[in-house]
């Protein structure tokens, strides 16, 4: 099991970006995919069409977000947190993953970088 980490910049106040990771119209903009989320503790949510599935823990408007991403027969809970800094006119985005699947580690890391927060920087910046 392996932990990731870092940080992001976005352009954006911490109330678009935070929209933009909880509002199902904004993520498929961003994302270009169907969407399943509820801005509500213990429902479960799909991104990416369905590539990413898990269980929504926690919301603190335009602060924070804690999930359960699902890896098949995990033991380990593996919880993404998102927490969310004004930094001026943008915003520092701090991601925590943990206990993710060794084998699924690279894949994960490359998704958060291009995919996730790399979609969500261009969504921004354009």
């Amino acid at each position: 099991m392996k932990k990731y980490q870092k940080y992001f910049k976005i352009k954006a106040k911490p109330e678009e970006v935070y929209n933009a990771l909880v509002k199902p119209f904004a993520i498929e903009l961003w994302t270009g995919d169907k969407v399943i989320m509820e801005e509500k503790e213990n429902t479960l949510f799909s991104l990416f069409d369905g590539d990413i599935t898990g269980l929504n823990l926690e919301f603190i408007p335009n602060k924070k977000i804690v999930q359960e991403w699902f890896f098949g027969e995990q033991e380990e809970r593996s919880i993404v947190t998102i927490t969310l800094h004004a930094a001026g006119p943008s915003t520092n985005v701090e991601l925590n993953h943990t206990n993710i699947p060794d084998e699924a580690f690279d894949e994960i890391k490359y998704g958060w970088e291009h995919y996730y927060f790399g979609g969500l920087k261009d969504f921004f910046h354009h």
